[in-house]
């Protein structure tokens, strides 16, 4: 893989997430990336608001965002790292699914108005298969961590 340095333009806004992602409303869990190092690592974000549809139920009076979104957050974060790392005249054109979570670690909420910083660090790449370690952080504290494994559908 090339290093595509370059010509990634920072910050990447949410139209190319778009473009990079399959993911949509409600389901698209990440407004920003404001660091690459390709094939290394991501950093992006994701403002959390209270317009959430998961704050409707979880929970009325004290909104929490489910702890299993800010997993899915990380992992559309490594999909953006390896979006991002590959080569331009050759855009990787798989989609990528969650297949395993590891050693998921929960240390704290995250409520609305929280900026959920998401920091993932690409292990390994083999095949048709990415597997990443993620850190998710508000104000600089972790509040969730985890090892992920993606792997690319057949046709």
């Amino acid at each position: 893989m090339t290093d595509t340095t370059a010509t990634v333009q920072l910050p990447v806004d949410v139209t190319e997430i778009q473009r990079l992602l399959p993911h949509r409303y409600p389901f698209l869990l990440v407004d920003r990336v404001v660091e690459l190092e390709p094939n290394k690592r991501v950093l992006a974000y994701k403002n959390v608001s209270i317009n959430e549809p998961f704050f409707q139920g979880h929970f009325p009076g004290k909104p929490v965002m489910p702890g299993v979104l800010v997993i899915e957050a990380l992992a559309q974060a490594g999909g953006l790292l390896t979006q991002l790392s590959s080569d331009p005249a050759n855009p990787q054109t798989q989609t990528f699914f969650l297949v395993k979570v590891d050693n998921a670690k929960f240390s704290n909420m995250v409520v609305p108005g929280d900026k959920l910083e998401l920091d993932v660090e690409l292990k390994r790449r083999i095949r048709n298969m990415a597997q990443y370690v993620g850190i998710a952080r508000v104000d600089g504290q972790q509040v969730a961590c985890a090892e992920i494994l993606c792997a690319a559908a057949r046709d």
